[in-house]
């Protein structure tokens, strides 16, 4: 085991994640009152949790916003970050995730894994962030641990380890029982907990749970594997060290269970932690590039500056932007460089973060996440670093919106606050877009959903007081190649005075199965110079942005440059980028377009009553039932439904079901839309 000489050994940077309604918020409370941060237990329902802080959350039940916090536990430092669960938020997620070390991921003990936890679970491995895994609600009825891990191994496809048997079911549950150490911890009503042998009605079943655990874990560590095959057994030392290893590597996911309403299983959580998961030290040097090199940064206090800005909040009292820091030092006064911007950031102020409360720092050290004031310019995403040894480090993606409303404000005096106001929505949440439709002159928002355009619209009127007209949602449309087209040819000629413009081209178009957008070029004999064909790739670029269907953006091609020819003093590149532009167009308009419109997988959990209304009312939204299945007397069903049939479907499956139906929307994608039948 690492000895804490190094401070950085004994921090955890981690996140809750987690399907909506699974408890995550409620998680991360029991863990700020279990660590002594808080000293009253906040809860989701009565709008008194630490990071459900804005009214938005507290009205609507749900986390909105990203929120960190830091606590200690048995001398470690934890900064932790609760994150949304619903999918309208998931780029909430995704700027998370990039800048954490390790995760929990909470699921439910009935529902086990959700659509969204899914989601995030796959974001997860995106970023190669080592997990543990939380199944909470055990005192729920129909709760099933063995149920839940089944589901984890099957439709995430981990390897689960699950290291404690819960003592009691539903109503009954009082207790686990940790198969490492072999002893129980119960807890009673008041909140306390008991370290006691393994009770004796449980004792052989323990046994045999700890031995499919070592056999497992055999499986994936060598180490572990050899002391088993030379005793039969593994000792505690070693399957906790296994444990740890595995779950960095991450090979397998450690599985803990509990209540955290009812504080049962937070500590031995913390405990997991603190055990299993990585420290900044565990963790690669972060890789950054300068002048065209990539680099490596140590997490070294000592060594040059390199933060990234994951987040940007404004409040009333100053601009915050959240940054991990991932080598170096930085302190109050210093001026650090913004590497994405080209420009030069004074640091005004050092918080640690609770949330909405915030604490002092003279300085902060790599492997810290705080937020700081002072800064004008970063956005999420901006790298900033010693000025004398710049680095760029690699922003969070940001997903493209698919949903848009157009929004105006009631009062003509308002517009310039309406635009400064949209303004600093999109500082703050990179996935929202604001443009100005050319055809109607309507300022448009674009947002991930239905719920996040509310969210956003909301927070206009509430905190800049902006009385504003919405317009009814629409989806991002795109556009693709069902039937290409081969050899158009293009010339591009201009002559209006001095040196003129020439260019001529010859492309193949086709459908690109993988999606996006592909170019190569099949010309031999240079009859096409090789700065040109860049130029034509990049005016196929350009011609991408509206296609011939409707002016919706391009995707799923593939263009191939077959032949052209050069004049000797008209060709440039500006003449390529053109005849790429013009010459794509064209194509486009000779090749069979076909309408692209975004889908969603929907799960509806229904009483068994209303399925057939439900199943109707889906069949009438173009939907396609995929599955179906009853769990704790309820029924699922899952079904694919394009995200333009979806709006106003929470209050239609309420009605349907006496407000007794619920159902959450994972984004799948694409596909072909129905052509509207023109007007006779």
């Amino acid at each position: 085991m690492r000895t804490h000489l190094n401070p950085l050994a004994v921090v955890r940077n981690l996140g809750i994640l987690a399907h909506v309604d699974a408890g995550k918020t409620t998680v991360t409370e029991r863990i700020l009152f279990a660590t002594g941060t808080t000293h009253k237990r906040g809860e989701v329902h009565d709008g008194t949790t630490v990071t459900d802080f804005d009214p938005q959350e507290r009205d609507r039940g749900i986390t909105i916003f990203a929120a960190a916090v830091s606590c200690a536990w048995d001398g470690h430092r934890l900064n932790l970050i609760d994150t949304p669960g619903h999918v309208d938020f998931a780029d909430e997620v995704e700027r998370a995730l990039r800048v954490l070390d390790g995760a929990v991921a909470v699921f439910d003990a009935v529902a086990g894994v959700e659509p969204q936890s899914e989601s995030v679970w796959r974001q997860a491995d995106r970023h190669g962030v080592p997990r543990i895994a939380f199944v909470n609600k055990m005192d729920r009825a129909g709760a099933d641990l063995d149920a839940a891990v089944a589901s984890i191994r099957e439709r995430l496809h981990p390897a689960p380890l699950v290291v404690q048997l819960p003592v009691g079911s539903e109503d009954t549950f009082t207790g686990v029982v940790d198969l490492v150490r072999m002893r129980a911890l119960l807890w009673a009503d008041d909140g306390t907990a008991e370290d006691v042998p393994v009770p004796g009605g449980l004792r052989e079943e323990a046994l045999a749970r700890r031995r499919s655990l070592e056999e497992a874990v055999a499986e994936l560590h060598p180490g572990a594997l050899e002391e088993f095959c030379a005793t039969g057994t593994l000792c505690a030392g070693t399957l906790s060290s296994a444990l740890r290893e595995v779950t960095r590597d991450g090979d397998g996911v450690v599985v803990l269970c509990g209540s955290a309403y009812r504080n049962r299983g937070v500590e031995p959580l913390l405990d997991a932690v603190v055990a299993y998961l990585p420290s900044p030290l565990d963790v690669p040097p972060v890789r950054g590039t300068h002048d065209g090199e990539e680099q490596a940064r140590p997490a070294d206090p000592a060594a040059p500056a390199a933060a990234l800005a994951f987040k940007v909040h404004a409040t009333p009292t100053g601009r915050l932007t959240y940054l991990r820091i991932y080598s170096g030092t930085i302190e109050k006064g210093d001026t650090l460089w913004d590497a994405s911007a080209g420009r030069s950031e004074r640091i005004g102020r050092i918080l640690r973060v609770q949330a909405d409360r915030h604490a002092p720092l003279e300085r902060a050290v790599a492997g810290d996440i705080v937020a700081v004031v002072g800064l004008r310019y970063a956005r999420a995403g901006s790298t900033l670093c010693a000025a004398d040894a710049p680095l760029a480090l690699e922003p969070p993606g940001v997903p493209e919106p698919v949903v848009s409303v157009a929004v105006e404000s009631r009062r003509a005096g308002d517009t310039g606050r309406l635009a400064s106001g949209l303004a600093r929505l999109t500082e703050e949440d990179p996935s929202l877009v604001v443009r100005s439709d050319p055809e109607t002159g309507q300022t448009v928002l674009s947002g991930m959903g239905e719920l996040h355009l509310e969210v956003a619209v909301e927070k206009l009127r509430r905190e800049l007081g902006l009385e504003v007209n919405v317009g009814r949602p629409r989806v991002s449309y795109r556009e693709t190649v069902g039937r290409g087209v081969s050899g158009l040819v293009f010339r591009h000629v201009k002559q209006d005075g001095g040196a003129g413009q020439f260019a001529h081209v010859v492309l193949d178009v086709e459908p690109h199965e993988e999606g996006g957008f592909a170019f190569r070029s099949a010309v031999i004999g240079g009859r096409v110079p090789q700065e040109y064909v860049r130029a034509v790739e990049a005016g196929c670029r350009d011609a991408l942005a509206e296609g011939p269907l409707g002016g919706h953006p391009v995707t799923g091609l593939r263009v191939t440059l077959t032949d052209g020819s050069t004049h000797v003093k008209d060709s440039s590149d500006t003449a390529f980028r053109t005849a790429g532009r013009l010459g794509l167009r064209e194509a486009l308009r000779a090749c069979a377009m076909v309408l692209l419109e975004p889908v969603v997988e929907v799960t509806v959990t229904v009483p068994e009553n209303a399925v057939g209304g439900v199943l109707g009312d889906l069949a009438a939204r173009r939907g396609r039932v995929t599955g179906s299945a009853t769990r704790a007397g309820a029924a699922v069903v899952t079904a694919t439904v394009p995200l333009a049939e979806l709006f106003g479907y929470a209050t239609r499956l309420r009605s349907r079901t006496q407000g007794r139906g619920t159902f959450t929307a994972r984004p799948t994608g694409y596909a072909p839309a129905p052509v509207p039948t023109p007007a006779r």
